[in-house]
């Protein structure tokens, strides 16, 4: 499959690098296509992945996952473009957090809106599917790395995309029943929220290798 990937930072960069080795097609995108991380990425990639422009990026994806900065995130989209984005999945693992004042960060939005529905609104013929925003990079793609079960979370308007995010979730590791749809993108306003206690959780612990289980009786 053809993946887009928007950002080059450690998320970007790692599930890129996932992307990859599962032999899908990646196209790495970022404000210039001269981008030096990019290019560095891309070398080590064994001639299988492009990097360009984040409008490259997009027309390359018949899915698209959004690794960027959550406050750049509509921003980076817009520059992507609306037709290239019409019509495909976007796993959105971005997180709206604001750092201006020093650790720990705020968020930019919460409580009535997240990131993802701000760029559902925004682009409404995307189909945004809010994941793998409460874990951190390495435990994105590959879960094994934790002893034992544990969750990780969707939300989206379009079934099928979701349908398509969970088989993305498998492809990385993630049981089918490791991972919790939570319906609707509103969702997303907890999974954005319950960052700022994963922050604290990484402070306090001293490492940002954990994740949480839902537990039940």
């Amino acid at each position: 499959m053809r993946v887009g990937v928007f950002g080059t930072g450690i998320v970007g960069r790692t599930v890129g690098t996932r992307l990859v080795q599962l032999g899908h097609d990646v196209a790495m995108g970022s404000r210039s296509a001269a981008n030096e991380t990019a290019r560095e990425w891309a070398s080590n990639q064994g001639g299988r992945a492009t990097t360009g422009t984040f409008a490259n990026a997009a027309a390359h994806g018949e899915l698209l996952v959004n690794a960027t900065a959550g406050a750049a995130s509509v921003a980076v989209l817009r520059s992507a473009g609306a037709d290239k984005l019409a019509g495909k999945v976007l796993v959105d693992a971005a997180n709206p957090l604001d750092f201006s004042a020093g650790m720990p960060p705020t968020l930019t939005v919460a409580n009535t809106d997240s990131l993802a529905e701000s760029i559902q609104r925004e682009f409404p013929a995307l189909r945004v599917v809010k994941a793998l925003n409460t874990v951190n990079a390495s435990v994105m793609v590959d879960p094994g790395r934790l002893p034992g079960p544990h969750n990780m979370f969707m939300a989206g308007n379009d079934d099928a995309a979701k349908a398509t995010t969970a088989g993305l979730l498998r492809e990385f590791g993630w049981p089918a029943n490791s991972v919790i749809d939570l319906g609707d993108l509103s969702a997303a306003r907890g999974m954005e929220m319950y960052v700022v206690l994963w922050v604290r959780l990484m402070i306090t612990s001293g490492t940002a290798d954990f994740n949480v289980k839902l537990v039940r009786p």
